[in-house]
């Protein structure tokens, strides 16, 4: 109904209504493009079993889940670059650590955030929001290199700090 209203009957033609439709859904195929990746490597962590093995040998290291959350996700999205991907593979590594440890109520939210707080820290160049940004401010690389990437560092460093803190009083 929007093509027609707004497109051909306006005096657009229908190639030319296409070419608008295909270029506003290209962000959007690749945002669903990289959560889907993400998803799929998060699922394929889980049923080959390595997510068992890494969330018990996780599960028995002397850190806190807090900061073993923070960390895999910050892992992740140095490696990867994609904070969504970050989020949800240590999302996944992170479940059998929780059940494992019977973690509930607010610890939950903690470890929530600091995944949050670990999948945003340090973007880089193979980072999409990087090169928004970079592009959408007219930024260098090295310009969005010390103002982006560090504001998010700090973001995900006080949030992950601030998680720990309250967690000594949950």
């Amino acid at each position: 109904m929007a093509f027609t209203l707004l497109g051909t009957r306006r005096g657009m033609t229908r190639e030319q209504v296409m070419e608008v439709a295909t270029k506003a859904l290209e962000p959007a195929g690749i945002i669903i493009l990289v959560t889907g990746a993400g998803g799929v490597f998060k699922q394929m962590l889980i049923d080959s079993g390595v997510g068992d093995v890494l969330g018990n040998l996780m599960a028995d290291s002397n850190l806190p889940p807090i900061l073993l959350a923070f960390l895999i996700a910050t892992a992740v999205r140095v490696i990867q670059g994609s904070a969504t991907v970050a989020m949800i593979t240590a999302a996944g590594l992170m479940a059998p650590v929780i059940s494992t440890l019977g973690l509930s109520g607010p610890v939950l939210g903690l470890v929530v955030i600091a995944i949050a707080s670990g999948a945003t820290v340090l973007s880089h160049v193979n980072d999409s929001g990087f090169w928004l940004v970079s592009r959408y401010f007219g930024l260098t690389e090295k310009e969005t290199l010390k103002s982006w990437t560090v504001m998010e560092t700090l973001i995900g460093v006080i949030g992950v700090s601030m998680a720990l803190l309250i967690g000594l009083f949950v």
